[in-house]
């Protein structure tokens, strides 16, 4: 592998981590009433959820074997910040004009 493309998904290997940590801080911080109210699955399944998917993206890398879970870990982790996030922001704070 060319030392740019190395590089490069050595940075994204290492990046997803955080956005793992962010995600189950997150969702640790939520109101448990939260989760309901948005019509999501409840807090401790996510906080599950972000916390495997956080662990697989510490445990395994982009560039080997592992590639497979740490795939599904960064899924796991990125519908949480896309999907379930928002949503319970929008419940917490109510619609804005």
């Amino acid at each position: 592998m060319p030392v740019l493309a190395q590089w490069i998904v050595t940075i994204i290997d290492w990046m997803a981590l955080p956005l793992g940590v962010f995600a189950f801080v997150n969702a640790a911080m939520q109101r448990s009433d939260a989760y309901s109210a948005a019509d999501r699955m409840s807090k401790p399944a996510w906080m599950g959820i972000t916390a495997g998917g956080t662990a697989a993206l510490l445990l395994f890398s982009f560039h080997n074997i592992g590639m497979m879970f740490w795939i599904a870990g960064l899924v796991a982790v990125l519908v949480y910040i896309v999907d379930v996030r928002p949503k319970l922001n929008e419940v917490q704070r109510g619609q804005r004009w």
